[in-house]
């Protein structure tokens, strides 16, 4: 099979109480901070150096999901690919994910990737 639909065997199906992430982005957070590619992600918004806000599409059922995330630079320099993200600010419809050298600076990052577990509304 290379497609799973609902009954009516059109619709897609709805993850709503599975443990398959219900949402995730993958995106450059440098200059311009553009999505390469996501899941449940209506926009995101650099909110200023190593400052993100990824908006949902379809919002979760509370601000008690889980976030992580990962982040690289494609330097050369040992010291430049020390990077770290960190998820904050919680919201049904929304997370902050931050990012910063080890240092604990604020730092753009070229590859960010952030993963949502929970239920959807």
């Amino acid at each position: 099979a290379t497609t799973i639909s609902a009954l009516n065997g059109t619709d897609p199906i709805t993850l709503t109480k599975q443990s398959a992430a219900k949402a995730w982005i993958n995106f450059n957070g440098t200059g311009t901070a553009s999505i390469r590619d996501s899941i449940n992600v209506a926009s995101l918004v650099d909110r200023g150096t190593g400052l993100y806000t990824v908006n949902y599409t379809s919002s979760m059922s509370s601000a008690d999901y889980s976030s992580t995330g990962s982040c690289a630079d494609n330097a050369t320099d040992a010291t430049a690919r020390n990077r770290m993200v960190t998820p904050s600010t919680l919201t049904a419809s929304a997370s902050y994910a931050n990012t910063f050298h080890t240092g604990g600076v604020a730092d753009d990052v070229q590859l960010v990737c952030v993963s949502i577990h929970g239920d959807l509304a």
